[in-house]
């Protein structure tokens, strides 16, 4: 027999011999640990984007579900719900993002509204500090905190759990309307039911922050570079700001709508959290008008994360683009 023949049928009979020899020494092998499931939460939620030399990271805080009956106050049901069908969302519940805007600037850290603060574990809300740090955003470098308005998602975020000082280093800045109304005790009675509440949570929220608020009058400069626009209606004192760094410009519409499907779509549609119903379509007309008109970039505090973007004019209402994701950091 050659050396080559030889050479063949001794490695077949090694190949054919090694499934049993790998099978007696099964035993002696470490056993693969079982795939972990995969996590039950989504990723971390924050998005950067630059605006000339700023950046902006937009960091989410998770949702709310409400139903859709009462939802809308000035219209019927089943309009509101064709209307949702029409864009493929649920017809009988509205979920309701939180996103919270940061600003890095040359003189220190801006941080617009506040989100809703410590919850349960099991909630669907309350998660902007654990994507802040997933995001390395560390709450003591925020310089400046900049409330929109004083309703209890945007405050809340303000306190701890044992409630001290959620940003320890930061100043509160704040619009002058909307702080004088709700110090003000006697305004209570006046007020929506629903909206009486906000008082003594504003008491709460604000009390550790004593010689750390800065009031600002209407369309005053907040800091350098961010300018307030009034844009009352939602709450008494309802704020937008207009972030600009030489010709880039952004606003931080806040509260303007809700969801912009179908509320910005439909800009005639009153809801059950606008403290003057009439007043804060007015005032969304012309935020939303201007911001579409001269192009400006937005941020939208209960717009689909990571709710920056643009709004454009279809016909009586405004439809929502989100910015190209190419555009992040």
């Amino acid at each position: 027999m050659s050396i080559d023949r030889r050479r063949l049928l001794l490695s077949g009979a090694a190949a054919l011999a090694a499934p049993a020899l790998l099978a007696g020494c099964a035993e002696d092998q470490p056993q693969l640990a079982a795939a972990p499931p995969p996590p039950a939460t989504q990723a971390p939620g924050f998005y950067r984007f630059k605006l000339g030399s700023l950046t902006v990271t937009q960091v989410n805080d998770g949702f709310f579900s409400r139903p859709v009956e009462g939802f809308v106050v000035n219209k019927p049901l089943a309009e509101v719900q064709a209307s949702l069908r029409a864009e493929f969302l649920p017809e009988d519940k509205v979920d309701i993002p939180f996103n919270i805007t940061f600003v890095e600037t040359s003189r220190g850290l801006v941080c617009f509204d506040t989100g809703n603060g410590v919850l349960p574990a099991s909630a669907t809300a309350g998660k902007m500090i654990a994507n802040m740090a997933a995001a390395g955003i560390d709450p003591a470098k925020v310089t400046t905190v900049i409330m929109s308005h004083f309703h209890g998602d945007h405050i809340n975020g303000l306190t701890k759990a044992d409630g001290t000082r959620a940003f320890p280093n930061a100043e509160v800045v704040v619009p002058q309307t909307e702080w004088r109304f709700w110090n003000e005790a006697g305004n209570e009675s006046r007020s929506p039911q629903g909206q009486r509440p906000n008082f003594a949570n504003t008491v709460r929220r604000f009390q550790n922050y004593d010689g750390h608020v800065r009031v600002i009058r209407d369309n005053a400069e907040a800091v350098p570079g961010i300018q307030a626009v009034a844009a009352h209606g939602h709450t008494p004192g309802h704020t937008c700001f207009v972030i600009s760094d030489g010709n880039a410009r952004m606003m931080y519409v806040a509260d303007c709508t809700n969801r912009p499907v179908p509320l910005a779509l439909h800009p005639d549609y009153r809801i059950i959290f606008d403290f003057d119903p009439a007043m804060a379509e007015t005032a969304r007309r012309r935020i939303y008008d201007m911001v579409s008109a001269d192009r400006i970039a937005i941020t939208g505090y209960h717009f689909p994360f990571p709710a920056h973007g643009h709004l454009t004019r279809e016909g009586a209402g405004y439809r929502f683009r989100l910015a190209d994701w190419q555009a992040s950091v």
